[in-house]
């Protein structure tokens, strides 16, 4: 697909819409949850979604704190990968169970695997990150929002 033009700009057009996810953005940050795997299943949930504009901003800010190349490249398939935790493994498929939650619902298989890492608190916690990151996929998606090229972060590598 072609680039096509953004639709319209949901904060010019609405002031103040983007809080109300904003407001999940800041309860999710003090959940206690690692930044860096919160950071893991939003680029999860974004590819799962097709948002391009998200999976450029998440990977960008998941190398920031440090993730790998590798695991990064390996994300789309990490059950197949031999790079990532138990625990990461239970938050993605929790993330998949959720974000796909319109082919079938949640199974009790996804609940119970994230039970075995996380504290209740901690699935509340990673369940308002899912919704979250759909809900900001659906309005970047629904605007057209495609991310910048940064053609001096390809040639020197990054």
């Amino acid at each position: 697909m072609s680039r096509q033009k953004q639709r319209f700009d949901l904060e010019a057009v609405a002031p103040g819409a983007e809080d109300a996810i904003g407001a999940m953005d800041t309860f999710v940050a003090g959940s206690g949850i690692e930044p860096e795997l919160l950071e893991l299943v939003r680029i999860r949930a974004s590819q799962l979604n097709g948002c391009t504009y998200c999976i450029d901003m998440h990977t960008r800010d998941a190398r920031s704190r440090g993730e790998s190349e590798q695991r990064l490249y390996a994300l789309a398939a990490w059950e197949e990968s031999p790079f990532f935790t138990a625990r990461e493994r239970a938050a993605l498929a929790w993330t998949e169970a959720v974000t796909l939650v319109a082919d079938g619902h949640i199974p009790d298989a996804a609940y119970e695997e994230a039970r075995a890492q996380f504290t209740e608190a901690e699935i509340a916690g990673l369940l308002m990150a899912i919704i979250a990151i759909n809900a900001w996929n659906r309005v970047a998606i629904s605007q057209r929002l495609q991310p910048v090229l940064r053609r001096a972060a390809v040639a020197a590598g990054a």
